[in-house]
């Protein structure tokens, strides 16, 4: 009977539990408050996301780099015009390529050997 007395009884919270579960409240708010701070609980990019990017840089990147060649070549040869539209229409079918290499599952750049 003395045993079974003793089990039931819990032992009295001394300071010392007091103050540790204190600082064990005030670590795990300090800690969401952090996570909230730095976005920790964002959902993180998934491979759609980074496909998306990846298109428009593809599609941007031709775009903008065929015109600027075409438009350089035009400066330096004097041809007024017709070496912006050529870079122009290359850096766009360049692009619309990649991207459809993106969307077949190959990865631009990589090559099958």
């Amino acid at each position: 009977m003395m045993a079974e007395n003793e089990t039931d009884r819990q032992a009295p919270e001394t300071p010392e539990d007091a103050r540790i579960d204190s600082l064990e409240e005030r670590l795990r708010k300090a800690q969401q408050r952090e996570a909230e701070r730095t976005g920790a609980h964002r959902p993180k990019p998934d491979d759609s996301e980074a496909k998306g990017g990846r298109v428009l840089s593809y599609l941007l990147g031709g775009l903008f780099g065929g015109t600027l060649i075409g438009w350089t070549v035009d400066r330096l040869a004097g041809t007024g015009g017709v070496a912006l539209i050529i870079g122009l229409v290359l850096g766009i079918i360049g692009g619309f390529w990649s991207i459809v290499r993106i969307s077949t599952g190959q990865v631009p750049g990589d090559r099958d050997e």
